[in-house]
């Protein structure tokens, strides 16, 4: 039996999801969110909701599976380790689909904290693409309430969840991406931004689009870069997909 598991909530979990609905090959996606749901095929099988490395292990288990596929975030790491080691106490072969890399442009770190120093060595506006997860982090730069904007999904209880770490609502953007250059140009005015900080997110996760935003409206860009790592690119794992199936 040749049936995926595919944890997701990405652009290339999609495609591979595509990819199996099109070649004929059973598989189900993992996903986090009912937003990371809406990305895939309506005909797709979709679990919804975050699960430690035990569930994991047991849905595996449980699901009869006889591969699995890791297209989670380039910067869920802690997601990757988790399906790792469910994989290992499963028995199960892991693959990990990693999103191509780039070009970076402007001021690149290599996390968080390093672009909090930046950050709080001036006093500009700053628009953070970074997502919910890293709000609690975002409030260590100075004057974090008056200068940071925060762009968000705009998921159920979220505004509360700003407001309770110290955000004021009126500085959050809500939006699904990835956004178009005019978008993000759009979203800099609207913050009044001379910094735009994101992360090494891909095309899929519209980062061109951010660059050339930033060079567009005259300010400055801090990516920070995402982990190295091993794994497949989208074609190289559907070209394994396919020798897996023959099997």
């Amino acid at each position: 039996m040749f049936k995926l598991l595919i944890f997701g909530g990405t652009t290339e979990g999609r495609l591979a999801a595509e990819f199996c609905e099109k070649s004929g090959i059973e598989c189900v996606v993992s996903v986090a969110t009912d937003y990371g749901a809406t990305l895939l095929p309506k005909t797709v099988k979709v679990h919804i909701g975050r699960m430690d490395s035990g569930m994991m292990t047991e849905y595996m288990k449980n699901g009869e599976f006889s591969h699995i596929i890791d297209a989670t975030h380039p910067y869920a790491t802690e997601a990757s380790t988790n399906i790792r080691s469910a994989c290992k106490i499963a028995d199960l072969p892991y693959f990990r689909l990693i999103r191509e890399r780039e070009v970076l442009t402007g001021e690149v770190v290599k996390n968080l904290d390093e672009a909090i120093k930046l950050l709080n060595k001036v006093n500009e506006n700053v628009l953070c693409t970074l997502g919910s997860k890293n709000m609690a982090q975002m409030t260590k730069v100075n004057g974090f309430a008056e200068r940071v904007w925060l762009r968000l999904l705009p998921a159920e209880g979220i505004l509360e969840e700003c407001r309770n770490t110290g955000f004021n609502e009126d500085h959050v953007i809500l939006g699904k991406g990835p956004f178009s250059v005019g978008e993000n140009m759009k979203h800099i005015q609207m913050s009044n931004a001379e910094i735009l900080l994101t992360k090494e997110s891909g095309c899929a996760g519209g980062y061109p689009e951010k660059v050339q935003a930033a060079k567009n409206c005259g300010i400055r860009l801090i990516t920070i870069s995402r982990p190295d790592e091993d794994g497949y690119s989208i074609n190289e794992l559907f070209e394994l997909i396919k020798r897996c199936g023959e099997v």
